[in-house]
């Protein structure tokens, strides 16, 4: 284990299977934290990519260390020792996770491939933990894909992942009750704060967000107010830091389509996506990264 500067613990090698936004976010947060981080990509082109994902994103942040630092200044990231104490590296075979004590699956939202992932983990790391980083997707049905069931925990981060404060540990039926408590140790070792959650369509921030969402879309579709002001809505009157639809377009509309869809047929009509948000994902209006959702980007 490496010790953390402030005493705190997470794993001297760990592996993240996918290198987009939220796998180099996860990646990004280990590295701080001082871990070894071995990302896996799936060709030479989308690792490239990532490689200058992560390393963008620490010289950010070390640069916004410096300046606080200069101005001595004292805030979250301080406390967190914001400096890249670790080091990564982005590789396209799957045989480099051998040596991990954690690997973390965070590929797109879709339970095949989810589920592939996780058999090419086991092969190559049969005594590894492994975190998955779905949002949604039932940790007992991902288990199935790994001879030892007991070796997968939920570990939901959000988005964007060097700013955030939670990150959700999803607890499944064979779940090592060992496992759960290393998990919650990982999580305070990134200096974050774990939530823990029964396996449930959703768990617990999904749901909850998605239904406000939801609700915030139809209300812009009746024409209650625009969506600046739904928002201010939320952002204003509840102080909530970003609005529901403003949220959406970070996340990304398909995505949040998706996991609408997946929670109606687990959980029943109250999460029907509205047809504005249909409309938008078969305009390609997908939010932050086309430059088009419920705002302009």
């Amino acid at each position: 284990m490496t010790e953390h500067t402030t005493g705190r613990t997470v794993p001297e090698n760990v592996g993240v299977y996918g290198g987009g936004r939220m796998g180099a976010g996860i990646a990004h947060a280990f590295v701080i934290a001082g871990a070894a981080v071995t990302v896996v990509e799936s060709d030479a082109a989308s690792a490239g990519e990532a490689r200058e994902r992560i390393a963008a994103s620490l010289a950010k942040a070390a640069a916004k260390e410096a300046a606080k630092e200069a101005a001595r200044a004292v805030d979250r990231a301080a406390d967190r020792g914001v400096r890249a104490t670790g080091t990564f590296e982005v590789v396209t075979d799957a045989a480099a996770l051998a040596g991990c004590a954690l690997v973390v699956e965070a590929v797109p939202e879709l339970a095949d491939l989810k589920r592939d992932v996780l058999r090419r983990i086991a092969a190559v790391a049969p005594g590894a933990a492994v975190g998955s980083n779905t949002s949604s997707l039932s940790i007992d049905v991902l288990a199935d894909a790994l001879p030892d069931p007991s070796r997968l925990v939920g570990l939901h981060f959000f988005n964007p992942v060097p700013v955030s404060d939670l990150i959700e540990v999803v607890v499944g039926r064979r779940t090592a009750p060992g496992l759960v408590g290393e998990a919650q140790r990982w999580v305070a070792g990134l200096g974050r704060t774990a939530i823990t959650v029964r396996d449930s369509p959703g768990f617990a921030s999904s749901r909850l967000g998605v239904a406000i969402a939801l609700e915030a879309m139809r209300m812009l579709e009746e024409g209650v107010a625009d969506a600046a002001d739904i928002d201010a809505a939320m952002t204003l009157g509840y102080r909530h830091p970003v609005g529901p639809l403003r949220t959406t377009d970070i996340v990304g509309l398909d995505v949040r389509l998706d996991i609408a869809e997946h929670l109606e047929r687990e959980l029943g009509p109250r999460f029907a996506p509205p047809q504005v948000l249909r409309d938008k994902v078969a305009a390609g209006e997908l939010g932050r990264k086309t430059g088009q959702g419920f705002y302009l980007w």
